[in-house]
């Protein structure tokens, strides 16, 4: 059995066009959604609305970390429109149509925190089975999956002035998620397990929220791999806990190269 697994597509539709040849089955991981596009702010989201100096802007103020300039900035692009939630929409289905589509082999996708899950069902064809919080046998294996992204306890949710809402779970929430899985052979998940050398992100500098429940699971039923995203320039791609290897499968975006699992 062969299984190609993905993560942080973020609008690359050719690539991931190609992600399943060869495979029995394709697992996608999340955050489709191209919003900002720091590598080419000719695209995503931002640069198709406001065109890429605006984007360049914007991008400078968060590698600087200048938040409340950021927050300021990122205002006054969306209060220049008329209806910023339709704007946002109209360009998420956009790529929704195309990224769906891109999906050619049998396909089990979860969302990342980078997407807008409600709107998954009216995309995802017969080829598509979306699930979070829930198991899918493949290959004879039990594959658990969960999407979305932590929000910590102390952090009050604000709506973008852009009319996206990020796919963010509270601790609570994620867990009882993660609970649903129960003893599977593979952990799948937008966000990695809560272990300092896969949550750190190297060039931001930072560490991503990692899931103190993933940990719990694959502490407690020992699955084969832990495969999970999120983080794009991790300290560590892989590593054993236990007896599980976890391994970040790669900012897709960039790399266009699936994980593959064979077994």
């Amino acid at each position: 059995m062969r299984v190609h697994v993905v993560s942080d597509v973020h609008g690359n539709a050719d690539a991931l066009a190609r992600a399943g040849q060869g495979a029995d089955a394709l697992v996608v991981l999340g955050d489709l959604i191209d919003f900002v596009d720091y590598h080419d702010h000719s695209r995503g989201i931002l640069g198709a609305v406001f065109g890429p100096e605006k984007v360049a802007t914007f991008a400078k103020l968060r590698s600087e970390r200048r938040h409340h300039d950021l927050a300021a900035y990122a205002t006054s692009l969306w209060t220049s429109l008329t209806d910023p939630a339709a704007v946002v929409e109209d360009a998420i289905r956009d790529q929704y149509r195309t990224l769906f589509g891109a999906m050619t082999a049998p396909t089990f996708a979860t969302p990342g925190n980078v997407d807008a899950p409600a709107l998954w069902p009216e995309f995802a064809g017969e080829g598509v089975r979306v699930l979070d919080g829930e198991v899918a046998e493949i290959g004879g294996l039990r594959f658990g999956f969960v999407g979305g992204a932590l929000i910590p306890t102390n952090v009050i949710r604000r709506r973008r002035g852009g009319g996206f809402r990020p796919y963010l779970r509270t601790e609570e929430d994620y867990a009882a998620a993660v609970e649903r899985l129960g003893a599977v052979d593979v952990v799948c998940s937008h966000i990695p397990p809560d272990v300092p050398e896969l949550t750190y992100d190297v060039v931001a500098r930072r560490p991503e929220y990692g899931s103190a429940a993933l940990l719990r699971l694959i502490r407690r039923h020992a699955p084969r791999w832990s495969v999970f995203g999120h983080v794009h320039q991790p300290l560590a791609e892989r590593m054993r806990v236990a007896r599980t290897e976890c391994v970040n499968v790669g900012h897709f975006q960039r790399t266009e190269r699936p994980y593959v699992l064979r077994w």
